[in-house]
């Protein structure tokens, strides 16, 4: 996160950026004084929307659904690299769609109340401590798929409490963005529904791009569902192994 500080014509009741095209796409968070900051997502070589420097809302409220919308499902697809192995460990043991239902259900609801609790200051982890526990969550899930053949109610609980850990990063993207009371709720709400489009369309990219094909054959287990996951085990060992290093 990169902080900049700057002054203003006396005369200037609001301002625009715009980010260059070499940029990549920007979340920012604008702080005047003694008033709530404004948040406002600019894709690169765009303008951003207009900066009020009266406090006053100059975003309609669809713009702002869709700005969140946005920031949640970008931090699936593409930037969530850790939570895209995470719920592509999930399809993986899941020949019934009924065993995929319950698992990301479990998922959804229990990284919702986290991320809740986190933006409303209830709960709060350091990243230091959240990003391991999410890397190890892969490890597990990598694990459990080629021990166990079926998914069970054990499963669904170990998907529970691994969907907290997961709620808690993503409470910590829309801290740092720091979102104005006036949006909170809708900010919140919004963003849990980008992520849940996001995981809703890595789910559906796998399942047309590979398992339609597969996913009934006999061989699927030895030949799909072992070997990828041991690749997602090896993804989570070397992140836990990274971000455990980065504590010293």
């Amino acid at each position: 996160m990169v902080r900049l500080v700057g002054g203003l014509p006396d005369q200037a009741t609001a301002f625009q950026y715009r980010v260059d095209q070499e940029l990549p796409n920007t979340a920012v968070r604008f702080l005047p004084p003694d008033q709530d900051p404004q948040v406002a997502f600019v894709r690169h070589a765009e303008t951003s929307p207009v900066f009020s420097l009266d406090g006053s809302v100059t975003r309609s409220m669809t713009a702002i659904v869709w700005d969140y919308v946005v920031l949640g499902f970008t931090h699936i697809l593409p930037m969530g690299i850790d939570h895209i192995v995470f719920i592509l460990g999930l399809t993986l043991m899941s020949k019934r769609l009924i065993d995929l239902v319950i698992q990301v259900t479990a998922f959804t609801v229990a990284h919702s109340v986290t991320l809740a609790l986190g933006l409303y200051g209830i709960l709060n982890l350091s990243p230091a401590i959240v990003e391991p526990l999410i890397a190890a969550s892969i490890i597990y899930i990598a694990v459990e798929n080629c021990w166990h053949q079926r998914v069970g109610v054990s499963r669904a609980l170990v998907v529970f409490v691994f969907g907290l850990l997961h709620g808690m990063g993503f409470a910590g993207v829309l801290t740092e963005l720091g979102l104005p009371e006036r949006d909170f709720i809708v900010g919140l709400l919004s963003f849990n529904l980008g992520v849940e489009l996001g995981q809703l369309a890595i789910i559906a990219l796998a399942y047309f791009a590979v398992g339609i094909w597969v996913l009934q054959k006999s061989w699927y287990r030895q030949v799909v569902a072992v070997p990828v996951s041991l690749l997602i085990g090896a993804l989570g060992v070397y992140w836990f192994v990274d971000r455990v290093g980065g504590l010293w």
